[in-house]
């Protein structure tokens, strides 16, 4: 894939830029140990799509728990911020391919579910948080990553069209999302999303394993 081909590139964070996905395996350990509930294979791709406040609702929901989304949020910050701040590392070959996007002149913009008071410290200790020309998260869209909603205003924040742009994903369906909004789509590995590998080689135009492979 030539960098030219594309006027801006859209970015998930958690999974795809971020080596972060350890954290919130073992937040769902944390959070659903302490209740007497062990976690369901499926519960982090139900809510791996939400934003913080949606996955909040729909755990107090599944397991008919007693807290509220604000103390179930709050809950989850408090786990998360220690490791963001000072722990979460970048994926393999992540700065280098965002540098050489900078040095084509290509706008680079975030794209998560995740929470600005989370990944903020993260991008700003990796000296990245500058490189950014548009940071969007689900709570500010109406829908979440199965839609383009998103995507959309990522590309419009940079000043360009979906079809000028291209979207890094690791879960094959806001890979979906992004496809239905007409951008091209590359879907990166991450090892605690494997068992979706084949679906995710099906929902993106191109797959890497890390980003060494677009160097």
């Amino acid at each position: 894939m030539r960098v030219k081909q594309f006027q801006g590139a859209v970015f998930d964070l958690d999974g795809t830029l971020l080596d972060s996905m350890g954290v919130w395996e073992q937040i769902d350990r944390d959070t659903l140990g302490r209740r007497g509930i062990p976690v369901p294979e499926d519960y982090a791709q139900a809510v791996a799509l939400l934003g913080f406040w949606q996955s909040a609702e729909y755990t107090i929901r599944r397991f008919g728990l007693p807290d509220t989304p604000q103390q179930l949020t709050e809950e989850w910050h408090q786990m998360a911020q220690d490791a963001y701040r000072f722990r979460v590392e970048l994926k393999p070959g992540a700065r280098e391919y965002l540098s050489r996007l900078r040095g084509q002149g290509v706008p680079l913009s975030v794209a998560t579910s995740s929470h600005r008071e989370l990944f903020l410290p993260t991008l700003e200790r990796h000296g990245i948080l500058d490189w950014f020309d548009a940071i969007v998260t689900v709570s500010e869209v109406s829908r979440g990553k199965g839609f383009p909603d998103i995507y959309e205003e990522a590309a419009r924040r940079m000043q360009r069209m979906p079809q000028e742009c291209v979207v890094f994903e690791d879960l094959p369906d806001a890979l979906r999302g992004a496809r239905d909004g007409g951008f091209y789509t590359v879907g990166v590995f991450d090892s605690y999303s494997k068992d979706e590998e084949m679906r995710l080689r099906q929902m993106s135009d191109r797959f890497i394993y890390d980003f060494r492979e677009l160097l």
